[in-house]
């Protein structure tokens, strides 16, 4: 098997006369964690979701786990199965409890049984601190539990890969840590994972590498320490120094 999992080549994205992504090549080798960081408008979550075609690109090639899924004869049904998403908002089905949320998708996509889809949502649930929680509602859970739940039913599918489109940007700034552990954990396991973030600390920390996206480019991309400690491009330096100052006044993006 191939290090690379991800591989973008000449990706192009435009909404209308909008080109939101210009040219965009990008590797992501087996079990590194890659955060893309940048300001709103910048391309990001365009990016995330050309991975998995949640957005068809106009141009370029995506190859995910050796698939292409630009191939117009790709089984895009069965190749996202290998790869998970978690977004802003937790998409949980409030009508069904937090166990048969893990399921549901396991049994009619993995055609997996109610027993094995099962256990398997539980083990996800307690990898995640929420094995307590199996029998709740969504709407009793705070937003951050409803984010570990999202991430644990991601985790039911066996994915490859795990797509994070900004998973904290919607909570409560006391309820992100408990996320952020989750995926630090995730991400010591050895999951290949794409974040788009404005958790710099996290980015920091975690990253194997960083990306920087302004205007539909990648304007910079290395290790962590490089990117976010000491940036070449001045449109990156001015980007973190709003977002690392602590005197900024609200969203950096």
């Amino acid at each position: 098997m191939s290090d690379i999992c991800v591989e973008i080549t000449g990706l192009k994205k435009s909404f209308g006369p909008l080109e939101v992504l210009k040219n965009i090549d990008l590797q992501v080798n087996r079990g590194d964690v890659v955060c893309i960081i940048g300001p709103s408008g910048s391309g990001k979550s365009t990016l995330l979701r050309c991975v998995n075609l949640l957005e068809e690109p106009n141009g370029g090639k995506v190859v995910v786990n050796g698939v292409e899924l630009t191939d117009p004869d790709v089984d895009i049904d069965l190749a996202r199965t290998k790869i998970g998403m978690v977004f802003q908002s937790f998409n949980l089905f409030s009508h069904l409890n937090v166990l048969n949320n893990l399921t549901v998708a396991q049994r009619k996509v993995l055609k997996r049984d109610e027993r094995e889809a099962q256990e398997i949502g539980l083990r996800n649930l307690e990898r995640v601190g929420l094995s307590e929680k199996a029998n709740s509602m969504p709407a009793q859970l705070s937003g951050g539990q409803q984010q570990r739940v999202a991430i644990a039913r991601a985790l039911s599918m066996d994915p490859e890969v795990m797509l994070f489109d900004e998973p904290t940007s919607a909570l409560d700034p006391e309820l992100v840590g408990d996320v952020l552990g989750v995926m630090r954990q995730l991400a010591d396991e050895g999951m290949t994972m794409l974040v788009v973030t404005h958790e710099m600390q996290f980015a920091r920390e975690v990253a194997d590498k960083v990306i920087f996206m302004d205007g539909g480019y990648i304007v910079e991309a290395g290790p962590a320490d490089e990117v976010i400690g000491n940036p070449q491009e001045e449109r990156t330096k001015s980007f973190l120094s709003r977002v690392l100052d602590p005197t900024h006044q609200g969203p950096a993006a």
